[in-house]
C-alpha cells in the first residue's frame, strides 16, 4: 500500500464516524433542546461540559483496557454506551437525562478512539506507514463533526427531538458491523520479570513529557480559535452567520488538508510537521487581531485550520514509536485525558485572560506559548 489505505482502514474510518457522529449529534441536540426548554446559558455550558467531562475520568481505564483486550471488547462498551444515551434521551428527552446522554455518548467516543487509534498505529508496518494510516483516520472525526450535528437538525425540523435521538442512536449499531469481521491483533508480550507499572511512569519519559506540552498547546489553539472569533466578530460588527462561516472554513480546512496529507505523511518526519505547524500558527495568531474585515479574518481561519489540522496524525504516529507497545492504550489515554481537561478549564481562562488584557491579548498570547514551544517539537527527533 502505498499511501497506507486499505479495505480494514476503510473500515475502521467508517466505525470510528459512526460513533463519534452520534456524540456529536448529541452534542448539538441536547443543548438545543435544554434551551427551548427553558432552561439558562449556564446550564446548557454545564451540560456541554459534561461531553468532555467523562473522558477526563475514564480516559486510562479505557486505555489500560485496550492494551489488555485488544479492539473489539472496548468497542462494544462503547456501542453500548452510547446506544444507551442517545436512547434514553429519545425515550425521556428531559435535562436529567440529557446529562446522562452527555455522559455517556461522550465516554462512549473517547473509549473507541482509544481502542480504533491503538489497534491502527499496532497494524503499520513503519513510521511512514504510521503517519500515513494515522492521516486517513483523522479524517473520520472531521466528517462526523458535520455529518452528526448536520442529520440530528434535519430530523429535528421534520419530525422533531425524539426520533434525532433515536436515528443517533442507531449509528453506533453500524460501527459493529464495520468491525464485527475484522480480526483482532495478536497479544502484545511483555518482558519477563516486567515490574507493575502505572500510567504516570510514562511521563518519566521526556519525549513523551514533550509531546504532551506540545499537544496541549495545539489543542488550546483550536479552543481559543473557537472561543475568540465569535467576540472578535461581534466587537467589529460581523454578523453572526458571516462568523457562522469563518468558523466553518476552519474546519473544512482543517478536513481536507487530512484529505492530503497521507501523501506528504510519507516523505516528512513528525517533528518536521509540528515544528512547521507551530511556527505557522504563532504567526497567523500574531496577525489576527489585525484582520478587521470577515474576508482577512476568513483567510486567516482557513490557513489556521491548514496548519493545526496536520497535527493530531503525527502527534498519534510519534505517540507509538516512544512509547511501548504494551502501553499504547495508556499512552493514547493520557493525551485524550489532557485534551479534554485543557476543553473544560481553557475556555474560562480564555474570559479570564480577555476582561484583564483584551481579546486581542488572548491570541497573542496564546501565539507567544506556542512559538516558544516550538523548541520542544524540535526535540521530538531526539529518539
Amino acid at each position: 500500500m502505498s499511501n497506507g489505505f486499505s479495505p480494514a482502514l476503510a473500515r475502521l474510518i467508517a466505525a470510528q464516524v459512526c460513533i463519534h457522529a452520534c456524540m456529536a449529534g448529541t452534542r448539538m441536540a441536547a443543548p438545543l433542546l435544554a434551551l427551548r426548554s427553558g432552561y439558562s446559558e449556564a446550564a446548557v455550558g454545564f451540560l456541554l461540559a459534561l461531553f468532555a467531562l467523562t473522558q477526563v475520568f475514564l480516559s486510562l481505564p479505557a486505555g489500560r483496557y485496550a492494551d489488555r483486550h485488544g479492539l473489539k471488547k472496548p468497542l462494544v462498551w462503547s456501542i453500548a454506551a452510547a446506544v444507551t444515551g442517545a436512547g434514553l434521551a429519545a425515550a425521556f428527552p428531559v435535562f436529567p437525562v440529557l446529562c446522562i446522554a452527555a455522559l455517556c455518548t461522550g465516554g462512549a467516543t473517547g473509549t473507541a478512539s482509544i481502542a480504533l487509534q491503538r489497534h491502527v498505529g499496532r497494524a503499520a508496518a513503519n513510521p511512514a506507514e504510521l503517519r500515513q494510516v494515522f492521516s486517513w483516520l483523522s479524517i473520520g472525526p472531521a466528517f462526523s463533526n458535520f455529518l452528526g450535528p448536520f442529520a440530528a437538525g434535519l430530523m429535528i425540523d421534520h419530525a422533531g427531538f425524539r426520533q434525532a435521538f433515536f436515528m443517533l442512536a442507531l449509528l453506533p449499531v453500524v460501527t459493529w458491523f464495520c468491525v464485527r469481521s475484522l480480526n483482532e491483533l495478536g497479544p502484545v508480550v511483555r518482558e519477563e520479570g516486567h515490574k507493575r507499572e502505572r500510567a504516570w511512569d510514562l511521563l518519566a519519559q521526556p519525549n513523551f513529557r514533550r509531546l504532551l506540552l506540545v499537544n496541549w498547546a495545539l489543542s488550546s489553539c483550536w479552543d481559543v480559535h473557537t472561543f475568540v472569533v465569535p467576540v472578535l466578530g461581534h466587537e467589529r460588527g460581523i454578523s453572526a452567520s458571516v462568523i457562522g462561516t469563518i468558523l466553518g472554513a476552519f474546519a473544512v480546512a482543517a478536513a481536507l488538508i487530512r484529505v492530503a496529507l497521507p501523501i506528504v505523511a510519507a516523505r516528512v518526519p513528525e517533528w518536521k510537521m509540528v515544528t512547521g505547524s507551530m511556527v505557522a500558527t504563532a504567526a497567523l495568531f500574531a496577525i489576527y487581531p489585525f484582520m478587521h474585515s470577515a474576508l482577512g479574518m476568513g483567510i486567516c481561519s482557513v490557513l489556521l485550520g491548514i496548519s493545526l489540522g496536520v497535527v493530531q496524525p503525527m502527534i498519534m504516529s510519534t505517540i507509538h514509536q516512544i512509547t511501548p507497545a504494551h502501553r499504547h492504550g495508556e499512552a493514547l489515554a493520557m493525551r485524550l485525558m489532557a485534551i479534554n481537561a485543557s476543553s473544560v478549564a481553557m475556555p474560562l481562562l480564555f474570559g479570564l485572560t480577555g476582561a484583564a488584557i483584551g481579546i486581542s491579548g488572548v491570541f497573542w498570547v496564546v501565539g507567544l506559548v506556542v512559538g516558544a514551544g516550538t523548541r520542544l517539537a524540535v526535540k521530538l527527533d531526539e529518539r
